[in-house]
């Protein structure tokens, strides 16, 4: 056995949506997502496959999730089990684009403790998303107060 032998290839999220041009429009058109691919069998029966870079599973426990929601300023109770978050080069540009393509601005953007730039929308298909610029490295952020494992936790 190879040591890729096993390991998980891409992280794909499957969205219904039930306006099915909307969403293609915001997050194809709108947020920029590329298509990679799209298929087709008839009618109603459609698909696209949007390119969104490098793929994370980020596991938040429920205090976390109201903390983050605290940073952002929404109101408790504002995220869904699943909220997609999308890194962008310009967190303000991006939800101007957002918001005139149809989202319903929720909140932001704030600066975080993480010292990301963050931004709450609704977007189509009843899915709360979240755009975020990055302000420091990944070896700048993960120095600062508050970021380690649970192995070298406290």
């Amino acid at each position: 056995m190879t040591s890729d032998e096993g390991r998980v290839r891409q992280l794909r999220v499957v969205l219904e949506v039930p306006d099915f041009d909307e969403a293609v429009a915001f997050f194809r058109d709108a947020l920029g997502l590329p298509e990679s691919a799209a298929f087709a069998t008839g009618g109603e029966d459609r698909v696209a496959i949007l390119e969104a870079g490098r793929a994370t599973l980020e596991l938040a426990s429920p205090a976390h999730r109201r903390a983050i929601d605290a940073v952002e300023d929404v109101a408790d109770g504002g995220t869904a089990a699943i909220r997609l978050a999308f890194e962008v080069d310009d967190a303000g540009a991006t939800t101007a684009r957002l918001v005139a393509a149809g989202a319903r601005h929720v909140a932001g953007p704030v600066l975080t403790p993480w010292r990301s730039l963050n931004a709450r929308l609704d977007a189509p298909a009843d899915q709360q998303i979240t755009v975020f610029e990055e302000t420091q490295t990944p070896e700048e952020r993960t120095g600062g107060a508050g970021f380690a494992t649970d192995a070298t936790r406290d």
